[in-house]
């Protein structure tokens, strides 16, 4: 008998240790994410997402730009050299020293040329187009910085449901199962038409289909995380249940609407656009502009004897100011000149267009913050009432008063009232996000108060 315990304890201790050394195996070795909440999944977002990183390279090439501009104005400095190697045959000369012979001779040269722009209209309306071209790139930039936050909240929400979801129609397996049980005891006792126990069984069926569309709902919205992270999460940290809804602030429309017309980026980076076109029109104006250029030239030329005479090496130093004046370039300028008008144009009708836009989205997240918390708190008391509901009528059911088709029916309409309070709630955040997107002012500050939303897997 001591033997005995002694084997059970050492059994147990074993055990034990396999135990923890199987979780420690998963923890350390599994390449796979077991969960995350959203600020985790907005900075892996920010490190791997391909659309961000995208706007991002495009944002450091266009800096380049206005480098590019300012070397108009600066002067260029041009080294070159060539070798000539010549051979002379004498045909006929009036010469008679010279009226026959051949010789072969080789040139070498070597020119230093600098040019120093004096004026050209073009280069400073250049400079100013690449200007505003990198403020447009930034403004572009900004833009999508508020995108990636957006739609990483968006993804985290869409998995949230879909796990929300998932949990709802399992549960409403589990409790039609049981019922379907009852059903067949109560119709094996002569309790229950057969009327109740078909219900029974297609209401399982049907749930049970249910559970299976949920699951790929649900990878397919897991799968989406891994879009934009590059990582697969089994598992997303859940939203806490108590938490106070807060209205916007200021509580005015439109300010919210005058607020976003002034600093959304997306209108900025088109108003950008416009004075990129306008400096456009002015640079190609300046095709029927004179230029002015000053340029030196030193010049050595090194040559060996020849026909008529022997060799020689010319060194010549040259200072010119130069002045061109196009006069006629087959109507190019002029075309160029309209094309840049009509382009101007568009940007003007496509900056009216984003602030349209701009102004719709601005009111819409606005009134469906609003309508987010009167919809929470509406639904949040439907759940209470539906609870109360399903509580009676599952006495009903004891009691004999009502079918359990009546208590399934209960059941169902709960899982789905708790379903809609859930998305709800997921709309109110993201009607909040929208709102500081729209208005221009969202930061990486707003996604880390709200992550405190999702601290935990469990809501507690």
């Amino acid at each position: 008998m001591c033997i005995r315990k002694q084997w059970l304890t050492v059994k147990g201790l074993f055990l034990n240790l396999l135990g923890f050394a199987l979780i420690l195996f998963v923890f350390t070795v599994s390449p796979v994410q077991a969960g995350a909440d959203l600020l985790q999944v907005y900075q892996l977002a920010k490190k791997n997402d391909p659309a961000y990183a995208r706007i991002e390279y495009m944002n450091r090439a266009t800096l380049e730009t206005k480098r590019q501009a300012l070397a108009g104005f600066l002067p260029t400095l041009m080294a070159e050299a060539d070798y000539t190697d010549t051979s002379q045959d004498i045909i006929s000369s009036d010469n008679t020293y010279f009226d026959s012979g051949t010789s072969d001779y080789g040139t070498t040269t070597y020119t230093i040329s600098l040019v120093q722009p004096l004026f050209n209209y073009s280069t400073w309306k250049r400079w100013d187009q690449a200007k505003a071209e990198v403020a447009q790139s930034a403004m572009e930039f900004e833009v999508a910085k508020q995108d990636l936050m957006m739609r990483s909240a968006e993804t985290y929400f869409v998995a949230l449901a879909a796990v929300d979801n998932l949990e709802f129609a399992k549960s409403e397996v589990a409790s039609i199962a049981l019922n379907n049980k009852a059903a067949e005891k109560r119709y094996s006792a002569g309790l229950a038409t057969v009327t109740d126990l078909y219900d029974s069984r297609a209401r399982l069926s049907t749930s049970t289909a249910r559970v299976t569309d949920a699951e790929n709902v649900l990878d397919d919205s897991l799968r989406g995380v891994e879009e934009i992270t590059g990582q697969y999460f089994y598992d997303l940290c859940r939203c806490q249940q108590k938490r106070t809804l807060q209205g916007p602030e200021p509580l005015d429309e439109q300010e919210w609407v005058q607020r976003a017309l002034s600093q959304n980026p997306a209108i900025l980076m088109k108003r950008y656009e416009v004075e990129v076109a306008v400096a456009e029109i002015k640079r190609q104006q300046a095709g029927h502009y004179p230029t002015i250029n000053l340029e030196g030239r030193f010049n050595n030329r090194d040559t060996d004897g020849s026909l008529f005479g022997g060799g020689s090496e010319v060194e010549t130093t040259e200072f010119m100011v130069i002045a061109k004046l196009p006069l006629y370039q087959g109507g190019y300028v002029a075309s160029r000149t309209r094309e840049a008008k009509l382009l101007r144009e568009s940007a003007k009708r496509e900056l009216v267009r984003q602030e349209r836009a701009v102004k719709r989205q601005v009111r819409k997240a606005y009134q469906g913050v609003l309508g987010s918390i009167r919809r929470v708190e509406a639904l949040g008391k439907a759940v209470e009432a539906q609870e109360l509901t399903l509580r009676a009528k599952h006495k009903g059911f004891k009691s004999g008063i009502l079918t359990g088709i009546a208590v399934l029916d209960a059941e169902r309409d709960l899982y789905y009232i708790r379903l809609d309070y859930a998305t709800a709630r997921y709309d109110y955040l993201l009607n909040s996000l929208r709102l500081k997107q729209g208005a221009g002012i969202l930061q990486e500050q707003d996604l880390v108060a709200l992550n405190e939303w999702f601290t935990s897997k469990d809501g507690s």
